[in-house]
């Protein structure tokens, strides 16, 4: 199983920018996928989620900022992000889990900086 994040870089702050995640080679039922981030000496936090149904939740933080959008049938989710904050800047990872097992699968992250 891969899970391939791409999309990240450097922006400006008020900037815009949208990653994506695909999960390939994946041979069980997605139960969800979502998005997590890391910043410098900080903990993960979830940023976005996508459960079955398609249903989303996003980060009360991030709310009206963020968003995200794909389709579990796919394997693929992006995060749209508006209005940049430097305190958006983190390593951004992304999250999928196997509806049977529970086990998670994880990308290798793409970094997003957000500076002038």
């Amino acid at each position: 199983v891969q899970v391939v994040e791409s999309g990240g870089g450097t922006v400006q702050p008020g900037g815009s920018m949208r990653l994506s995640c695909v999960v390939s080679g994946a041979t069980f039922t997605i139960h969800a996928m979502g998005w997590y981030r890391q910043g410098t000496d900080k903990q993960r936090e979830l940023i976005a989620m996508m459960t079955p149904g398609d249903l989303t939740k996003v980060r009360d933080s991030v709310q009206g900022r963020f968003s995200i959008s794909g389709s579990l049938a796919e394997n693929t989710i992006y995060l749209q992000m508006d209005n940049l904050e430097p305190g958006d800047t983190a390593i951004y990872y992304c999250k999928t889990q196997d509806a049977t097992t529970w086990v998670e699968y994880w990308g290798k992250g793409t970094l997003v900086t957000v500076s002038s």
